[in-house]
């Protein structure tokens, strides 16, 4: 059973006298243990719902709707499996104290690799697990590969470990598909282990439908952790030349590139970006593969419609590594449109330099390099530095936080160019009226 946390107004359930704290047992005979269950069940136009109310009377609810219609149920959200590994290059365990505490939880649940798209490691999935991902098809799972060879990934992940191909083919063969990743970590899983890992990997598609190299991430909070370091322009450069040669060879045997460098590969390597159209379906953009060559294609249309913004004076923040693509954005924005939008770049003191992203940005580091600064009308925060669905950074400080601290109007919006021209044209129509 799986207790309701909220019922939206005018809904179906709302119709049928649901309420906060009743538990939902079964939909239509299948019993509801969690979240999944409740999104495999309940499709559809008939349903028979078995509710225990919160004073302990037993329901049974028979109701039809369009399938269109919301039943309008809501569920807190799962508590995550916590994940068993001692993975070396682990960035959680890389986290300074003082953060809040969900920032500290190391999930490992192919419930939310289901759900959220999250990177699994599958070392923790016992039989009852791999039964219930294969019968209620639980497709597309996210793995954390890493590296192929046995002895290397119980090296990496910090424990002893079972081969993970016959794992992948196991699933696969059970009607699942998967995307898999590496993060590559200096000799530890590159050189002839990336090379092995890359054949594995495809030699299971389309059961395998994509692979992300991805570079380790290092914080300078790793204190009493394994020595790591991070990849060398040349170093990089190798990686991407390799795995533009592994594309040629897939794209002759399997009809698809399959492999993908990180963004973050090519602007290390100082490598030209391939044409959008190389990422092909654009499935890995929450992994950081494609965002950047997708950025430059939406720019070219957003600056095809954008009007005349005169009077505008706007300043957006980013990180270090985006820094060159969206100041060469602004710069043509600007030109096109008559707006004044600023760029200000914000290295990142808390996390360490090595840190270059612009989600990684905590607010207090916004504040401590902007304070000085004439940031115009308003500061246009990227979404990707706030948690979805809120306002607040990291390090707790929320956006009123922030305007507070900087005497400034916080605005919060998406990290595109769609999502600043929407927004400066709103500042425009505002101005007008």
């Amino acid at each position: 059973m799986i207790e309701i946390e909220s019922v939206i107004p005018d809904s179906i359930a709302d119709e049928l006298n649901l309420v906060k704290g009743d538990m939902l047992l079964s939909i239509n005979g299948f019993t509801i243990d969690d979240q999944i269950d409740y999104q495999l069940y309940a499709q559809g136009e008939e349903f028979v719902f078995e509710v225990k109310k919160k004073d302990g009377e037993l329901w049974e609810l028979d109701f039809e709707r369009d399938e269109d219609d919301p039943i309008g149920l809501e569920f807190p959200f799962p508590q995550p499996r916590q994940c068993e590994n001692r993975c070396k290059f682990c960035f959680v365990r890389q986290l300074p104290s003082g953060l809040r505490k969900s920032l500290y939880v190391r999930d490992d649940d192919y419930r939310f690799s289901y759900l959220y798209g999250a990177y699994i490691s599958l070392t923790n999935l016992s039989e009852t697990d791999i039964v219930r991902i294969i019968e209620q098809k639980l497709s597309p799972l996210y793995v954390s590969v890493h590296v192929t060879d046995v002895e290397k990934r119980s090296e990496l992940l910090g424990r002893k470990t079972t081969a993970v191909i016959p794992m992948l083919q196991r699933l696969i063969a059970g009607g699942i598909q998967l995307h898999s990743q590496i993060v590559l970590c200096p000799e530890h899983n590159d050189g002839k282990y990336l090379v092995q890992s890359v054949n594995s990997l495809a030699e299971l598609y389309p059961g395998i439908l994509s692979l992300a190299v991805v570079p380790v991430g290092l914080t300078k909070y790793r204190r009493h952790l394994p020595n790591l370091r991070c990849l060398t322009p040349i170093e990089a450069k190798t990686i991407v030349n390799q795995i533009h040669a592994f594309q040629e060879s897939f794209l002759v045997d399997y009809d698809t590139r399959f492999v993908y460098p990180a963004d973050e590969l090519y602007l290390k390597a100082g490598i030209a970006f391939p044409l959008l159209s190389n990422y092909e379906k654009l499935q890995l953009l929450e992994n950081g593969v494609g965002m950047v060559p997708l950025f430059r294609s939406d720019s070219e249309q957003v600056l095809s419609e954008a009007g005349c913004y005169e009077g505008i004076v706007a300043t957006i923040v980013t990180g270090v590594s985006a820094a060159s693509e969206l100041r060469h954005f602004i710069d043509r924005f600007n030109a096109a449109t008559q707006a004044e939008l600023r760029l200000q770049v914000v290295e990142n003191d808390f996390f360490g330099e090595l840190v270059t992203v612009a989600g990684l940005i905590v607010g207090r580091d916004i504040v401590q390099q902007l304070s000085a600064a004439d940031l115009g009308q308003v500061l246009l925060i990227p979404d990707v530095m706030c948690r979805e669905g809120d306002e607040v950074f990291l390090d707790d400080m929320r956006l009123e936080q922030l305007a507070d601290e900087l005497d400034v109007e916080v605005v919060k919006v998406p990290a595109t160019p769609w999502g600043i021209l929407d927004f400066i044209d709103f500042m425009a129509t505002n101005m007008r009226a």
